[in-house]
């Protein structure tokens, strides 16, 4: 984790032994809240309102998107782009429409070129930036505003702290930034309008710019914040087992460690 000190805390393990803690992490984290990333981009495509009084909403709620989805697609397709998810791809489109990652890059490539795998860059960092500082700055503000109201022999439970507190600066980060995450995924899936018509109306962008005015015109300022609901559920639960399973693994070497020092 970006700032961190091995040996600040006592905890007296290698910068090695950080980075695994952070990488793995990452990739339980990833696994657990993949179903809510698949809601979350399946509101944020969606032109029509996110309500049941729409005739024409595909989806209008978390619980009967995820029923849905279950329905239509089976437990799979909560999974839909996790392993490129892993390895960071930015290509939601790809994993949406394409039978195996190999065949959305190629695919991809033979007709639109390179420059289709840095689609929705611009928002992303615009976003990616504040998003990370934000994290950083909310979750340590607030784990000394909960070591300030919680009683001393209330402190212990280190585990608590840092899901509570990174759940928290992962939901105030995530609703600062959550309009530029809106336009990436408008951009991102352009030129998949053929394989996206059964979700419900389609629209193209020539850009960000064009992208932030045809939202504000057809759907209004909560077409900014559509999947707001999923995206901060995913942004609690994410930010939180990122620190928490981050903690937890730093905790593992530190006492393998410290048991193979023993005599």
């Amino acid at each position: 984790m970006v700032g961190y000190d091995p040996k600040a805390d006592g905890r007296n393990i290698s910068k090695f032994e950080v980075a695994l803690s952070g990488s793995l992490s990452g990739f339980v984290t990833r696994a657990l809240i993949s179903p809510l990333d698949v809601i979350k981009i399946r509101f944020q495509l969606q032109i029509e309102h996110l309500s049941r009084s729409d005739p024409n909403a595909k989806y209008h709620g978390i619980l009967q998107a995820g029923r849905q989805i279950l329905q239509e697609e089976g437990p799979t397709a909560f999974w839909k782009g996790h392993i490129p998810a892993q390895l960071l791809s930015i290509g939601y489109g790809a994993v949406q429409v394409y039978k195996t990652l190999r065949d959305a890059v190629a695919t991809m490539y033979r007709t639109e070129g390179p420059l289709v795998f840095y689609k929705g860059l611009t928002p992303t960092l615009i976003a990616i930036f504040p998003y990370a500082g934000f994290q950083f700055s909310f979750y340590n503000s607030l784990k000394h505003m909960y070591e300030w109201v919680t009683p001393a022999e209330g402190r212990k439970n280190e585990n608590l702290k840092n899901l509570l507190c990174g759940s928290g600066a992962g939901v105030i980060s995530k609703t600062l930034t959550y309009p530029l995450d809106l336009f990436k995924k408008r951009l991102q899936v352009g030129g998949f309008e053929q394989a996206r018509v059964t979700f419900g109306q389609v629209r193209s962008y020539q850009g960000l710019l064009d992208c932030a005015r045809q939202v504000l015109r057809e759907e209004g300022v909560p077409g900014f914040f559509k999947g707001l609901s999923p995206s901060l559920l995913k942004a609690a639960l994410s930010t939180g087992f990122v620190f928490f399973w981050y903690e937890f693994f730093c905790n593992l070497f530190h006492h393998m460690k410290k048991a193979d020092s023993e005599p």
